[in-house]
């Protein structure tokens, strides 16, 4: 592991400026003013005017169209419930917006996700996202007949839509299965709103500058949000690359940064409690006390700069440590 320190260099200037006191001046020969009382109408002060009681709307998602009853009778769940409050962006390549269907009573049960990409797409980007898939070497994932074509497993089914992708995934079950869950997927999303190209939090902007210059390029889409546990989430996306920030709470944070810590790749950063950039891949984690671990992911970036890393990692870090 080798050891790197970023130094920042303030300069403090004062400038002292001196007033003079008043002069003499003669005043001129005027006769003495004299007050004339005048009446006045007092203004009536407006009544406010109640406003209407604000009321949030779910967003139209494949989450609020899609058929609950066919997705309980497929799934074999108790209960299929819409989850509304806006979930973090599933980034990778591609990035989707995703909505979230719960399918128990449990805080922690299992649930089924529903997305399409930020991004347009063609049978290009489906290849890759195939071919990124086969380098887990999890499940074998095999063809499905969706849409302009997709591949899936017994978790999940993407596919092409419309010129863009849709992946739809949950808990285990069978390829058939989410070949069901995938249908419906496709006879709810015409009409979808395309996504929106920004979706930006005023507090995630001090990494604009930095994002930029790690990803070689200004962000085309951005995706701020937040995580179940109040953490910001800060995403810049190019049409080749992402970048983003978020935060995880663990058990035991310092254990949790051992193997990262131990890594020959590492560079030490004075950031958190603790912070290092891996040199080979870019990500950057930070130790935030004993129960706090915050990433920033570079994905799709080749050798990004490790020093360039380090500046926006300079630049985001009391987002996550104030």
């Amino acid at each position: 592991m080798r050891m790197r320190s970023v130094v920042g260099l303030l300069g403090v200037a004062a400038l002292l400026a001196g007033c003079s006191g008043p002069g003499n001046e003669d005043a001129p020969n005027v006769p003495p003013l004299v007050s004339v009382p005048t009446t006045e109408t007092p203004t009536p002060t407006p009544t406010p005017t109640p406003s209407d009681p604000a009321t949030s709307k779910v967003a139209d998602t494949l989450c609020t169209r899609v058929d609950q009853t066919l997705v309980r009778t497929t799934l074999g769940v108790p209960v299929v419930e819409i989850q509304p409050k806006q979930l973090p962006a599933d980034f990778g390549l591609p990035t989707y917006d995703v909505c979230q269907l719960a399918l128990s009573t449990a805080s922690n049960g299992p649930v089924l996700r529903m997305g399409v990409s930020v991004l347009p797409a063609t049978k290009t980007e489906l290849a890759a996202a195939q071919k990124a898939y086969a380098a887990t070497r999890a499940e074998p994932a095999k063809p499905v007949t969706l849409g302009s074509g997709g591949f899936g497993t017994s978790r999940f089914v993407v596919f092409l839509l419309g010129g863009r992708l849709v992946k739809v995934s949950g808990p285990p079950a069978t390829p058939a299965k989410y070949v069901v869950l995938g249908q419906e997927a496709v006879r709810q999303a015409p009409g979808l709103p395309d996504p929106a190209p920004v979706i930006a939090r005023p507090e995630c902007e001090r990494g604009t500058t930095k994002a930029a210059k790690v990803m070689g390029a200004p962000a085309i889409i951005r995706r701020d949000s937040e995580t179940s546990a109040g953490d910001p989430v800060c995403g810049w996306i190019t049409a080749t690359g992402v970048l983003y920030t978020t935060a995880r709470r663990v058990t035991d944070a310092e254990a949790a940064m051992v193997p990262i810590r131990k890594a020959p790749t590492s560079m030490s950063v004075p950031l958190g409690d603790e912070g290092y950039v891996d040199t080979t891949t870019g990500r950057g984690t930070i130790r935030v006390g004993t129960g706090k671990l915050v990433d920033l992911i570079p994905i799709g970036i080749a050798h990004p700069d490790p020093d360039t890393m380090v500046a926006f990692a300079l630049s985001i870090n009391s987002l996550y440590t104030r």
